[in-house]
């Protein structure tokens, strides 16, 4: 008897630590492992809010917003010439490896950024630095526009004036990383993760779970607002939410199974748990400016017409708002009152007639294969037969729809379903300058529009060059317009803006914008709490 009730206690008392363990502790389901915790070359949406937690850098975003606001930096000032950026860091920041944070290691972060064997996805944000292009070739040892002037202040030089530089800097790639543990740990510095911020790595067991806890020494007061997250890996979407139903996940890093949304939104207890949010991003399909007969503009503009949209976007659950232009709403530079091209095909017909083609033509369209691309193309093959256009579909892996939109003259059109345009950081020159211009318009570029105007790209350099605060609201309008003149030109057929849906369990806290972040792409971890 008493070794039964030694029994029934033991179980009973490992039953509370773990309640009390669940209690400050949130779990999170992901199908995949993660691939890298190293801020210099993590880039996709699973580890970036990771990344976020664990790392800082001179800059960040209210939370929710999309508003810079100092971070490691406390406070920071702009040269007469708009070229030159002097940060003064916060005091007492320390790593999580116990040693203080000083301007050398803002140095040494950007430098291990753009030295090409780092292979970092973003060493291409920080070339307008002084001296960096430089320095990426070889030809210098050290960055000639990052100085030090003292172990609290840091001097940021650019090559000409930008007024996108302070999102770059707010980027995972600008995070502060110690130089001691990077050395120590060399290519697994990314499974060894150090840096300042709110949470730090716990445990990495690959295949089965990540466990971040608390930084104790964070230097944001009452932030973190949880004592442990715990990353369960392997979990089929569909099993995670069936452990989700049982209190077993808190959060579903893979989101809703699209087998299960239309179960989850027509059940009013489950819809109250939906976050919803707005996100940087546009899908479309890219028009090949350089291919007969879409390099006759009339007939960019007859496919614009012959879209349904409304049609694809109920294909997606209604997952999505259908798009009008190239700039999501949440953009700075979106135009509200633009309407764009009408769902019109009597029209479209008529633009192709006018063009010389009366009785349509012959094309084909590249989508990406995985569910729900395949159907999404069907869609637009069934809308342009309407017009007389005949579309072959070529659906393929994710890679080499990409090598072909990348590939002159071989893509006529592309789905950009899978691969669509998810803005690196709120500023509008980014939908832009990696997707819509000259510049990159070039083998192996993302701008499978092949869409070069150089009137047009003359004019954005001059509004990036619009850096003073009281200059922004002209930039912004600028970019509205500018963005306007490219629509005019139809090198894209907008369909939608995606929205992010994600279900947390009933003990968790916050607006939907904690776990919707349009920065903190999906969750800022930071934020969430435990009623």
């Amino acid at each position: 008897m008493k070794q039964v009730t030694r029994w029934l206690l033991g179980v009973i008392l490992l039953g509370l630590a773990y309640a009390q363990g669940a209690k400050d502790t949130v779990y999170v389901s992901f199908k995949d492992d993660i691939s890298t915790l190293d801020p210099a070359i993590g880039y996709d949406w699973q580890n970036w809010s990771i990344i976020k937690s664990i790392f800082d850098g001179l800059l960040d975003y209210e939370p929710g917003t999309t508003k810079l606001r100092p971070h490691l930096a406390e406070k920071y000032s702009l040269s007469a010439d708009g070229r030159t950026y002097t940060f003064v860091l916060r005091k007492g920041i320390r790593f999580h490896n116990g040693r203080m944070l000083t301007a050398q290691d803002i140095k040494y972060s950007l430098e291990r950024t753009l030295n090409p064997s780092t292979q970092s996805p973003g060493q291409s944000f920080y070339l307008g630095i002084a001296g960096a292009k430089a320095f990426a070739e070889g030809k210098a040892k050290e960055v000639s526009g990052i100085q030090v002037v003292n172990a609290e202040t840091v001097r940021i030089t650019l090559e000409k004036p930008d007024a996108s530089f302070l999102h770059k800097l707010a980027l995972n790639f600008a995070y502060a990383v110690p130089r001691e543990e990077v050395e120590r740990w060399g290519k697994d510095f990314g499974k060894h993760p150090v840096g300042t911020g709110a949470f730090r790595l716990k445990e990495w067991i690959l295949g089965q779970r990540v466990v971040l806890e608390r930084n104790p020494n964070y230097f944001i007061p009452g932030r973190p607002r949880v004592k442990q997250i715990v990353f369960v890996i392997g979990l089929d979407p569909n099993v995670a939410y069936l452990r989700f139903q049982r209190g077993e996940i808190d959060l579903l890093g893979d989101g809703i199974p699209p087998a299960r949304f239309n179960e989850v939104m027509s059940n009013p207890k489950l819809r109250a748990l939906v976050a919803i949010g707005d996100q940087l991003n546009t899908v479309f399909v890219a028009l090949n400016t350089q291919v007969k007969p879409l390099n006759d503009l009339r007939v960019r503009q007859a496919l614009n017409m012959a879209i349904d949209k409304e049609k694809i976007v109920r294909i997606i659950n209604n997952r999505a708002i259908p798009a009008v232009q190239i700039l999501p709403p949440l953009m700075p530079g979106y135009a509200k009152d633009y309407m764009g091209y009408p769902y019109d095909p009597a029209k479209a017909k008529k633009l192709l007639a006018e063009a010389g083609y009366p009785d349509g033509f012959s094309t084909v369209l590249f989508a990406n294969n995985t569910d729900p691309n395949p159907r999404i193309a069907q869609s637009i093959q069934q809308d342009l037969a309407n017009i007389g256009v005949r579309v072959e579909l070529k659906t393929l892996a994710q890679s080499t729809v990409i090598q072909a939109a990348g590939t002159p003259g071989q893509a006529p059109m592309v789905w950009s379903g899978g691969m669509a345009w998810i803005a690196d950081y709120p500023d509008p020159n980014n939908f832009y300058w990696p997707i819509l211009s000259c510049a990159a318009a070039v083998p192996g570029g993302w701008n499978w529009a092949w869409y070069c105007n150089k009137k047009l790209e003359l004019r954005a350099q001059e509004l990036d060059a619009m850096v003073r605060p009281e200059q922004q609201a002209q930039r912004v309008a600028g970019y509205r317009d500018l963005f306007l003149e490219i629509m005019k030109d139809a090198p894209w057929i907008p369909i939608f803006h995606e929205k992010r849906y994600t279900i947390r369990s009933a003990r968790l806290g916050g607006p939907d914008s904690i776990y919707v972040d349009p920065i903190h792409i999906p969750v800022n971890y930071e934020e969430v709490y435990i009623k």
